[in-house]
């Protein structure tokens, strides 16, 4: 079997807004509820498009991150504080979503950084929460059929 060196590669599928409706019909989920859902819930706007191994694969890295994070006693950033580099720690770890609603209702997360390592943990549990978002956002991306898998 020869291939041909000179074929032309396959052209890109062009999905009209009717077969986009479509799609989000055979999903059943609005692109809002599976980016709110998967931002709440690790995995969760996964899980509602039926991709169930994704969402399972997210859930369990972003959780083990946080997990992680906290356990080597990293900080988890309030909203209170004028410093820049507070503010985005704090927008990074508000999109873990549930977990970060769990570990401030807990008083889980050091105010400051006691011990060398704890700076690593502060680190896992902001890159969980940025993690956690660009996971909803792909939620969102394959409900509304603008990403096709």
């Amino acid at each position: 079997m020869s291939t041909n060196p000179q074929a032309a590669p396959p052209a890109k599928v062009q999905m009209s807004k009717a077969d986009q409706a479509l799609l989000n019909q055979k999903s059943g989920v609005s692109p809002a509820v599976a980016l709110f859902a998967g931002w709440l819930i690790p995995g969760a706007g996964h899980l509602l498009i039926k991709k169930p191994i994704r969402a399972v694969l997210l859930f369990v890295s972003i959780v083990a991150m946080f997990s992680i994070g906290i356990a080597l006693e990293g900080k988890v950033y309030t909203p209170n504080t004028g410093d820049l580099l507070d503010i985005l720690g704090f927008a990074g770890d508000l999109g873990s979503g549930v977990l970060y609603i769990l570990a401030r209702a807990f008083d889980l997360g050091h105010s400051s950084v006691q011990i060398a390592i704890a700076d690593y943990g502060t680190k896992f549990i902001v890159v969980a929460g940025l993690l956690n978002v660009v996971s909803a956002v792909d939620a969102h991306s394959l409900a509304s059929g603008r990403k096709l898998s």
